[in-house]
């Protein structure tokens, strides 16, 4: 429940971080406080999780509001507060900026830790390998990814040398992200691990492991930041294998409309034919070089000696069904330059694939069972001196082995879901292959599954298993209701939505505005002639502008097609990193000049401009999707079956989020103001329109006739 003392803690944080800040309190900011607290307290209420979602716009200051509610709250209930972002932009800001200051200034006493995945720690076990040049350590890069790697050169053994002198010095924590200087993947991935293959407690750099480190460090903290990309890792792991058990968990996240997504890439599955064959060929290698070492003790020669003629066999019947699918399937390119992925209706996968995947997925299990006996009796020789296994060989291949183990583990599981794909579920998964070009160039083909929706994964994994959770976004409804957001993350039947209000004054700061025009975005030729046409008349010629284009052809042809003295103001997407863009804008607006920013949907959210770098926003087009790509397809194909319309259920409420997402670019503090420009009359002209203008942020509005 929430308590008097509780309240009497939040209240008093949140008075003393504005009086000592000088600020003036946010009706928006207190209502979100509010809504939290209650929330997270009412646990006792109902068996459900308690979940709160919160749409709070720009300037809301959502991280202090969560905060200041959350934080005495899971402190009285001695659970951890995890802070999630999907950027890590937001998760920079937060660990290094937000959450101190708060701690600077509300009274508060809390400590905090930034969490990341074993892939951004160093391995100290993997870099010894490299260094000494083991067969074992060689093996392994030799299964990372599909192709074996070139031989460490002068410059790169050069770097390894380094990094043990400056662990050994304490000049670095063996956090990628710390090292001085940028590191290629193909450098980094040789000396760092994955769940895979750590050995965990039995490693014998244990006591210096900078991962194990990092992990103690999350068990002493009050409060942790991290990624939703990590906190659904730990929760496939059946959680706690990171982070601190689900149970024990307090949930905020941030930037909470990617969570979906998230979720469903996550736990989609896929397999490439060719590049598993290339695999399967290097793991008959491996264990062919591991058999020797390891002898027979312990009973691992019966297992090593099974595993090559199951791996071939596996070979063989990729090799099939790689030539059944360039058979059957259609390889050609489409206008677009890209080969159609094909889809299989609602989920059902043909008998014939069918029978190929039953017996895939039973080899695969037969090979995961023979790698799992081969790897419990590595693990034991490293926990046992005087195994007949040498201890320092059984650590030494382990991380192959259990590599194997994991991959095998991992295709079964794809083709265990194709073989039982015989009938629709509802919701259906979403299943495919597609035609793509492998690491070497050639043809290879993509066999793939996926949640269409999120909601029964995020049900299965973390609302049924959390102690309670916050989702906060600028962006969670889509025509003015949670529907969208209710549908894609499953949130529990009693979970509280609110929309707290924002604290500009759109009517005052910004204008809307909907020019005459005599085409119609459905003639997409007649539409970008209309736009190359219109661009030099609205923009001004001395402040900053974003145009933001639906398509990446139509933006070239306009670039193409617009008056040289604005080509000179322009700076397009591709044309630089986001990164470059985007200082080069500042540069150019900071000396005066006028700069116009050309960019797709990667510049509609997550950009901020705040001042002058942008007065204006033009948006070419409403940014309708077209469902083409597998999952949205069968997500179309789902609700079509169930009587919906996937344009008007699925179609527009999308296209709405994204273009409320693009608005809200114009205003990023209470100061700024300009306009948006939309060069798009289907919002005055279509059934579906009103909807989408009365979602947008409340600027005064010239439409014209």
């Amino acid at each position: 429940m929430l308590t008097d003392d509780i309240k009497h803690t939040i209240q008093t944080a949140y008075s003393t971080l504005l009086e000592s800040k000088d600020l003036k309190a946010r009706y928006g900011q207190r209502l979100m406080i509010a809504d939290v607290a209650r929330t997270l307290t009412s646990v006792a209420e109902t068996e459900e999780a308690p979940v709160c979602v919160v749409e709070a716009g720009t300037g809301t200051g959502k991280t202090i509001a969560y905060t200041i509610a959350a934080v005495p709250i899971a402190q009285a209930l001695e659970k951890t507060l995890v802070i999630s972002t999907a950027t890590v932009a937001l998760q920079e800001q937060i660990i290094h900026k937000d959450l101190p200051d708060i701690l600077r200034h509300s009274g508060l006493a809390f400590s905090f830790a930034l969490a990341k995945g074993r892939g951004r720690y160093l391995c100290l076990s993997k870099l010894d390998g490299v260094l000494q040049d083991n067969d074992a350590g060689n093996e392994v890069m030799g299964l990372y990814p599909d192709e074996l790697q070139s031989k460490v050169d002068t410059q790169t053994l050069t770097v390894y040398q380094d990094m043990i002198t400056a662990l050994g010095a304490g000049d670095w924590d063996g956090d990628r992200d710390a090292w001085s200087q940028e590191l290629d993947l193909s450098v980094w991935s040789r000396v760092t691990t994955d769940h895979a293959q750590c050995t965990g407690r039995r490693c014998a750099n244990i006591s210096q492991c900078c991962f194990y480190k990092g992990r103690e460090q999350l068990g002493k903290v009050d409060v942790i930041v991290t990624n939703h990309d990590l906190v659904l890792a730990d929760l496939s792991l059946g959680g706690g294998a990171i982070l601190p058990d689900p149970e024990d968990c307090i949930y905020i996240f941030d930037e909470g409309h990617h969570l979906p997504d998230k979720a469903i890439n996550h736990f989609a599955l896929s397999c490439r034919l060719r590049s598993t064959e290339k695999w399967l060929d290097q793991g008959i290698k491996v264990l062919a070089k591991a058999a020797p070492k390891l002898g027979d003790g312990a009973g691992i020669d019966r297992p090593l000696q099974a595993l090559p003629a199951v791996m071939t066999s596996l070979k063989q019947q990729f090799g099939m069904l790689f030539n059944s699918f360039e058979g059957e399937l259609n390889t050609e390119p489409d206008r677009r330059g890209s080969i159609p992925a094909h889809r299989f209706e609602r989920g059902i996968v043909p008998t014939a694939y069918r029978l190929q995947a039953v017996e895939l997925a039973a080899q695969f299990r037969t090979m995961h069972d023979l790698l799992d006996r081969c790897c419990t009796l590595l693990d034991e020789a490293m926990e046992e001196s005087g195994n007949a296994i040498n201890k320092q060989e059984a650590e030494s291949w382990f991380p192959a082995f259990s590599m194997l183990r994991g991959r095998a583990e991992a295709n079964n599981s794809l083709w265990l879901d194709y073989s039982r794909a015989d009938k629709a579920e509802d919701p259906p998964r979403g299943r495919w292959v597609s035609v793509v070009d492998n690491a070497s160039g050639n043809l290879d083909f993509e066999v793939c599954s996926s949640p269409i929706l999120a909601a029964n994964t995020l049900s299965r994994y973390l609302w049924n298993r959390c102690y309670g959770a916050v989702v906060t976004s600028a962006t969670l409804t889509a025509l003015g209701g949670f529907e969208r957001f209710k549908m894609r993350a499953g949130t529990p039947e009693l979970s509280s939505y609110s929309v707290v209000p924002s604290p500009f004054d759109f009517f005052t700061a910004g204008e809307l505005v909907v020019p005459n025009m005599d085409c119609d975005p459905s003639d997409a030729e007649a539409h970008t002639e209309a736009v190359i046409d219109l661009l030099p008349k609205i923009l001004n010629s001395c402040e900053g502008s974003l145009v933001l284009f639906a398509s990446r052809r139509q933006m070239e042809q306009v670039y193409e097609g617009i008056a040289l003295e604005w080509q000179q103001r322009i700076v397009m997407q591709n044309s630089y990193p986001k990164h470059e863009v985007l200082r080069l804008h500042k540069v150019a607006v900071d000396s005066g000049a006028a700069s116009v920013i050309f960019g797709l949907a990667s510049f509609a959210e997550g950009v901020d401009l705040p001042g002058k770098y942008c007065t204006h926003v033009v948006i070419a087009k409403i940014p309708f999707a077209v469902p083409d790509q597998p999952v949205e397809a069968a997500l179309a194909e789902w609700i079509e079956s169930r009587g919906g319309n996937p344009f008007m259920d699925m179609t527009v409420p999308d296209a709405a989020l994204k273009l409320v997402q693009a608005s809200g670019r114009l205003l990023r503090t209470e100061t700024d103001s300009g306009k948006v420009t939309l060069l798009d009359r289907r919002v005055v002209t279509k059934r579906y329109g009103q909807a989408m203008l009365d979602s947008l942020p409340p600027f005064k509005r010239s439409i014209g006739k």
